[in-house]
């Protein structure tokens, strides 16, 4: 098992790390609209932290040479599912027909009230 402090996305928000590598799979923590270089939720939209969230995430699957086209699952959560259809379209423009499997659920909150946080798994080749 290989732990993983990807450089160039946000630090983690407590005791856990960017992702873990076993096997020949990568887990990807759950990442929110933090930008990495204020260690802040800049945006108060759906579309822009579902932007920064997805860049966050291709800055940890990057630190593993690993693509967006390597994910085989993601895990959503939405604070509001009202969300949902602005969140779909940035997420679809993002994999750009790469479709892995998801589930897309709505919680009761988020860390520093993000509206949005994504999670993957990605296949080391």
């Amino acid at each position: 098992m290989k732990i993983i402090h990807a450089a160039n996305a946000p630090k983690a928000l407590g005791p856990y790390c960017s992702a873990i590598r076993t096997g020949n799979l990568l887990f990807c923590s759950g990442q929110t609209g933090i930008d990495p270089t204020t260690n802040k939720v800049e945006s108060t939209t759906v579309e822009g932290q579902t932007k920064q969230v997805l860049a966050n995430l291709k800055a940890v699957l990057s630190s593993e040479g690993l693509e967006v086209n390597d994910v085989v699952k993601c895990n959503v959560y939405l604070s509001d599912m009202k969300n949902f259809e602005a969140m779909n379209k940035v997420y679809g423009d993002f994999f750009d027909g790469h479709t892995p499997a998801r589930t897309t659920v709505a919680v009761a909150g988020l860390p520093l009230n993000a509206l949005v946080e994504i999670e993957c798994i990605a296949e080391v080749k």
